[in-house]
């Protein structure tokens, strides 16, 4: 168990180097930062406070530590793939009313330009 818990600390450590590069980069946005943050603080404080795990294990439900991490650890990345997938969402919703609004921003133009030229003819 140990040794699990070490390389999952050493992976929160990583996911927390990893944003902080990203976000000082400019990669990626704060705010989208914040998530990642969060689940790479979550990873390092599980695997590195026995207490809380021994809690949480009891709290599920299951036998093993391990097994409650693993599934802490698949919690906290569905929740912030959920949370990626509303932005993706709002974003995607955002990019198809700047066309529409484009495409009649266009008409009006071609509209404007050929009542123009049926002006001067």
């Amino acid at each position: 168990m140990t040794h699990l818990l070490n390389v999952v600390s050493v992976a929160g450590l990583v996911l927390l180097a990893a944003v902080l590069i990203s976000l000082r980069k400019s990669h990626i946005r704060v705010e989208h930062s914040v998530s990642w943050l969060a689940a790479a603080v979550a990873l390092i404080v599980l695997s590195r406070w026995k207490t809380a795990l021994l809690w949480l294990t009891g709290a599920l439900g299951v036998s093993d530590p391990p097994v409650a991490l693993i599934m802490m650890i698949f919690c906290v990345f569905l929740v912030v793939l959920y949370r990626f997938s509303a932005i993706i969402s709002e974003l995607k919703d955002a990019n198809i009313a700047v066309t529409q609004r484009l495409a009649i921003l266009e008409y009006r133009l071609e509209a404007l330009d050929h009542e123009r030229q049926q002006a001067l003819h």
